[in-house]
C-alpha cells in the first residue's frame, strides 16, 4: 500500500488518538496483510524498542550463570528461575530466546494491570516489573497510583525501588531514573 495515512485516518475516526503501540501494530497489520503474512497479535501488549533496550542496558548479557546482588542465580539478560543453575553456560541466541520468553509474562502483568498506559509507559513498567518481579509490581504503589490515575506519583513511586539484598544500589537508582524518565515521555525514544 503506497500511502497507508487513510487507514490511520479511518481508524483514529473508530477509535480515537492512537498511541505508538497502536501505530506499531497497524503498521505491522499492514506490511502482513500486504505479503500475505499472519496478522500480528492485537490482544498482547508488547514492549518496545526503547523499553527493550533499556531493559538490555541494565541486565546486560552474561552467558555463564551468576549471582546477583540479591543472592539470586542469574543468566542471559536477567533470566532468573529453576532453569538456571550454578555453572550454566549459554549462547548469545539462547540468551535473546530466553529474554523473549520472560517478557512474554512481565508484558502480560504490565498489560493487566495498567491496559490503558501509554507504550512508554508500558515500556518503563515492563522494565521495573522484570527486575521486581510481577508480584512485586502487582502489589507496587506505582501500579496502584497508575491505576487511580495519579501518574505523577507513579513516576515517583519508580524511585522506591533502589534496594537488593537490603542495600541502596546506585545502579537500580540510575536504572530507576532512565525508567521514569521513559514513563514520562511522551515521545517516543530510540
Amino acid at each position: 500500500m503506497k500511502n497507508p495515512k487513510a487507514i490511520f485516518d479511518a481508524v483514529r475516526t473508530i477509535a480515537g488518538k492512537l498511541d505508538q503501540g497502536d501505530v506499531d501494530l497497524l503498521n505491522k497489520a499492514i506490511i502482513a496483510a500486504e505479503h500475505g503474512d499472519e496478522l500480528p497479535r492485537t490482544g498482547d501488549r508488547q514492549i518496545g524498542a526503547a523499553g527493550l533496550a533499556l531493559i538490555k542496558k541494565w541486565e546486560g548479557c552474561k552467558l555463564t550463570a551468576y549471582l546477583c546482588p540479591a543472592k539470586v542465580w542469574t543468566i542471559g539478560y536477567g533470566s532468573t528461575g529453576p532453569h538456571v543453575k550454578p555453572g550454566m553456560k549459554i549462547t548469545e541466541k539462547q540468551a535473546e530466546d530466553l529474554l523473549q520468553d520472560d517478557l512474554d509474562r512481565f508484558e502480560a502483568a504490565v498489560a493487566k494491570g495498567a491496559p490503558n498506559a501509554s507504550q512508554n509507559e508500558f515500556d518503563a513498567m515492563v522494565s521495573l516489573a522484570f527486575n521486581i518481579g510481577t508480584g512485586a509490581f502487582g502489589k507496587s504503589t506505582l501500579l496502584r497510583r497508575f491505576q487511580a490515575g495519579n501518574k505523577s506519583g507513579a513516576a515517583d513511586a519508580f524511585l522506591m525501588w533502589v534496594n537488593a539484598g537490603g542495600k541502596k544500589m546506585q545502579g537500580l537508582i540510575n536504572r530507576r531514573n532512565e525508567e521514569r524518565k521513559l514513563f514520562l515521555s511522551l515521545k517516543c525514544l530510540k
